[in-house]
């Protein structure tokens, strides 16, 4: 059932992960230039991938505990990837002032639609297990 509001939350967690880092600067170089994921691609690798998890775990609905477990590992990718930014936005030159690249966020919303996927997911999962209790 594609009619579900993890299906909503993941879609727009795919959206976010997949398209917003093309858009949004992640950090300022030496020279006052903005720097997108585009130019880094062990980041690059990490939006896409989550984009990618997040993309496959909308059509999992039949196996809620594998769409669950996914959400998990999307949301330790998305950890890793905001760790990332914390470290270089601590050790780069230029301080950590958050609007010098407002990227560096989207990790953050990320994780919250994912960790509200993944409620509704365990919800479901809760749902149904009370359900097969009463047959």
């Amino acid at each position: 059932m594609l009619q579900r509001i993890q299906t909503i939350y993941l879609l727009l967690a795919t959206i976010i992960s997949g398209g917003l880092w093309a858009y949004l600067p992640y950090g300022l170089d030496q020279n006052g230039l903005e720097l997108f994921a585009i130019g880094n691609p062990f980041l690059l690798a990490l939006f896409i991938g989550s984009a990618v998890l997040s993309f496959i775990s909308i059509f999992l609905f039949r196996n809620r505990k594998l769409q669950f477990v996914l959400g998990r590992i999307n949301i330790l990718l998305n950890f890793i990837l905001l760790g990332v930014f914390v470290y270089w936005s601590l050790t780069l030159p230029g301080g950590s002032d958050p609007m010098k690249g407002i990227g560096k966020f989207i990790p953050i919303i990320s994780i919250v639609l994912l960790v509200m996927a993944n409620k509704a997911i365990k919800k479901d999962e809760d749902l149904v297990k009370s359900v097969d209790r009463l047959r």
